[in-house]
């Protein structure tokens, strides 16, 4: 999906609780109007942590989902067919660089190669968008700020970030929070006390144990609040947790088996 989410002005803040000093690194990078990278596992917040800042800031956002199909012309615009007539329609990347906005680039390297390129002259003292089939080159307006990020745990060879592009960027590190810390999250996000999130919580930290083991990637912070979420509204524990936790984590039965077992020796 792109342009997915637009946040206006002015619009209160998305919870969020900080785990380090990532509000001041971003606060501080938006001011000097340099860019960010966001490095960390899926479902740790990283989304979440930019739709905060930018409503926090009063900044509007346009977030793009990238995709392997991703390409610099579904970022920058196309002409197409209206009303009889050929138009240009700007795509996200140039509506931020126009309207002074933040452009979020979520798991920017599974976007085709093509993309980069596109952001190496938005990333340094440049700041500009040249749009060839338009014959523009467009210079960021104030407060155009660019922010991608990825997961370095889940690349490969052939998806990785060149240093290149790497070193174009301010960077911070996220990861699954404390386990007080995720349980603050949980609850406030499913409305499940906290006293019944910590089992939750404590599930969530052995099934991460296993990455690379058994599953590729361990249970989310969002999969541990949709399992609250669950809980919350009323369904059993046992239900909410192979719905929300372990279902969306493998498709084989016998793994699945070994970590209901898990859920047992935990949750009881």
């Amino acid at each position: 999906m792109m342009d997915g989410q637009m946040n206006a002005e002015g619009a209160s803040a998305p919870f969020y609780l900080p785990q380090g000093d990532e509000c001041d690194v971003f606060d501080a990078a938006a001011r000097a109007s340099l860019p960010l990278l966001l490095k960390g596992p899926t479902g740790c917040g990283k989304t979440r942590f930019v739709s905060h800042m930018a409503a926090r800031l009063g900044r509007p956002l346009h977030t793009v989902a990238c995709h392997d199909d991703l390409s610099a012309a579904d970022l920058i615009g196309r002409y197409l067919l209206k009303g009889g007539e050929t138009v240009w329609i700007d795509g996200p990347l140039t509506r931020a660089v126009r309207e002074g906005a933040i452009c979020y680039l979520d798991e920017v390297v599974e976007a085709r190669k093509d993309v980069t390129v596109v952001l190496h002259p938005l990333t340094d003292d440049r700041r500009i968008l040249p749009i060839d089939r338009t014959g523009e080159t467009l210079e960021a307006a104030p407060g155009f700020m660019l922010v991608a990020s990825y997961n370095p745990g889940y690349q490969n060879i052939l998806k990785s970030l060149k240093p290149s592009t790497r070193q174009r960027f301010l960077s911070v590190e996220f990861d699954f929070p404390a386990p007080a810390r995720e349980t603050e999250i949980v609850a406030a996000e499913s409305g499940l006390p906290e006293a019944r999130v910590t089992g939750l919580v404590r599930l969530a930290g052995k099934l991460r144990a296993l990455k690379g083991q058994d599953i590729e990637e361990g249970v989310s912070t969002r999969l541990v609040v949709y399992a609250a979420t669950l809980i919350a509204g009323g369904m059993p524990v046992e239900r909410a947790i192979r719905a929300a936790m372990i279902e969306p984590l493998t498709d084989d039965e016998d793994v699945k088996r070994g970590l209901l077992d898990l859920v047992t020796a935990v949750i009881g």
